[in-house]
């Protein structure tokens, strides 16, 4: 069976798609710009996502998901990078991330993983993933709406229009959400 672990899949999807949702509107100055008093950019953290994503889920199973190879410090500095390879980066953490949802079963939510030597079930190591991924996405959903104003495109239900999408209640399944979040002319 792969019911949880799907469901897992699904929000982890709608999550990216959130997130390329935003990056996609913003320009290449935008996405390195330091946040509002000189926080962390747009792209240090979708850098820090993918590396964060990259270590726990390479070897998920069998190693420890921070791994010895990651330098978690380096992934806040800031950064000058073409979006091109911005994308790439990010695309590789959640390469490994869904490759490694993809050979799950629910079977396996009972095993045991380790993140820094601490002991978790995967259903415990899934969720604790999937709220730290959810809430840099936030971030950066954030911090792209600032950034475009006026000319933002809302990536979930616009002001003034809940009953319009609620009369659309399949976009609140993720694959549909995330479906439209990467082509709004869906219906």
């Amino acid at each position: 069976m792969r019911d949880i672990i799907e469901s897992i899949n699904g929000e982890y999807t709608r999550y990216k798609a959130l997130a390329e949702g935003a990056l996609s509107q913003l320009t290449d100055e935008q996405l390195v710009a330091p946040a509002t008093g000189g926080e962390n950019s747009i792209a240090t953290i979708c850098w820090h996502l993918a590396g964060n994503l990259r270590s726990r889920f390479t070897d998920f199973l069998t190693t420890d998901g921070e791994k010895p190879w990651r330098r978690r410090e380096d992934e806040f500095l800031p950064r000058i990078v073409p979006r091109a390879e911005l994308l790439r980066h990010w695309d590789s953490g959640w390469s490994v991330l869904l490759a490694e949802l993809a050979a799950l079963g629910d079977a396996d939510l009972v095993r045991t993983v380790t993140i820094r030597g601490q002991a978790f079930q995967v259903h415990e190591a899934l969720h604790r993933s999937l709220a730290h991924t959810s809430y840099h996405v936030g971030q950066v959903v954030y911090a792209a709406r600032a950034l475009r104003g006026a000319a933002w495109r809302f990536l979930s239900i616009p002001p003034g229009e809940s009953e319009a999408f609620n009369a659309t209640p399949y976009l609140q399944r993720p694959a549909e959400h995330a479906a439209w979040l990467r082509d709004p002319s869906l219906p």
